[in-house]
């Protein structure tokens, strides 16, 4: 149920930094397509943020911890006062699902309409 992006020449990206990624060959690709467009592949202060968070915990948002509770109140700072819940997932998955759910829980309806 899972099919490989470049089956004809599938590509073997073995390290990225910034906006790249670099295959087995040493090529050079733009990525497109991960979730790094704020900050790219290796960023020094993303990698001691979380250097320093796992030598603490590494864990998912299931089990409580004070961390979520301060970032969820720095974040809503930032933000209209409508926007003032948060929602922890995993992944981009996990937020559409999420989404998808509250849409339907609010409106009441089922259909949901996508573009391929």
């Amino acid at each position: 149920s899972c099919k490989v992006f470049f089956a004809k020449d599938p590509l073997k990206i073995v390290r990225a930094q910034g906006q790249y990624m670099f295959d087995e060959k040493g090529e050079k690709y733009l990525d497109c397509i991960n979730n790094v467009a704020h900050v790219g592949h290796s960023h020094p202060y993303v990698i001691k943020a979380a250097t320093k968070q796992m030598e603490l915990l590494n864990t998912n948002s299931r089990f409580l911890h004070d961390n979520l509770v301060q970032y969820a109140q720095r974040l809503t700072a930032t933000l209209p006062e409508k926007l003032s819940v948060c929602y922890f997932v995993n992944s981009g998955s996990e937020a559409n699902d999420l989404a998808l759910r509250l849409a339907r829980e609010y409106h009441g309806h089922q259909d949901v309409i996508t573009l391929e």
